[in-house]
């Protein structure tokens, strides 16, 4: 019998188009800063809480999400991503807990400080780094700079968000805390099924 052929990536699609929040609105976090568009970035103000969700259609799982970000002020979380995964959502913490906690919030009703995907990352001010997640019904993988920083199966895992203002960012969105962070290149695509 032959060998069965991969198949080819599916193409990035484009979530942000660098000049306008079309297809985002802003996150009604308590205490936010002010979001902007500068130079084909989205910038999250400080605030509390600062963050967008998007407004469009988006698939609860077989997908991939990459961007990159910056913190350009502060020391907490920068790039904190909510996002579906099946019949729920959690979120991907970067620079969280004082500015070096890398996790999911909630893993198992653990926060990311607190759960077995916590990892340690010290990320520096104004420097941008890639960030990538894959979401399958198996499994869930993210990347930093093409470094894997969380792998793990999702069955028999429980995945919902802190008990925060997190859920505000639903289905898909972007926040940060206490700092101002910039985004740009967001994209995603099917993934493949792993």
């Amino acid at each position: 019998m032959p060998a069965r052929r991969a198949a080819a990536p599916a193409p990035w699609q484009s979530l942000f188009d660098g000049k306008s929040l079309d297809g985002w609105a802003e996150a009604p976090f308590p205490g936010r800063g002010a979001v902007s568009i500068k130079d084909h970035q989205l910038i999250l103000g400080k605030g509390r809480m600062t963050g967008v969700k998007y407004t469009r259609p988006f698939p609860t799982t077989n997908y991939e999400i990459q961007f990159e970000a910056a913190r350009l002020d502060g020391k907490d979380f920068f790039a904190g991503l909510v996002f579906p995964i099946g019949d729920s959502h959690c979120s991907w913490i970067n620079g969280g807990w004082d500015g070096a906690t890398v996790g999911l919030s909630n893993l198992d009703g653990y926060d990311a400080s607190e759960n077995e995907t916590s990892t340690p990352f010290d990320f520096a001010n104004g420097r941008f780094y890639s960030f990538r997640l894959a979401v399958t019904p198996k499994r869930l993988t993210a990347s930093i700079d093409n470094r894997t920083v969380i792998d793990l199966p999702v069955p028999p895992h429980k995945f919902e968000l802190r008990f925060d203002d997190t859920d505000l960012a639903k289905p898909l969105g972007f926040a940060s805390y206490a700092t101002t962070a910039a985004l740009r290149n967001i994209s995603w695509r099917t993934a493949a099924i792993i």
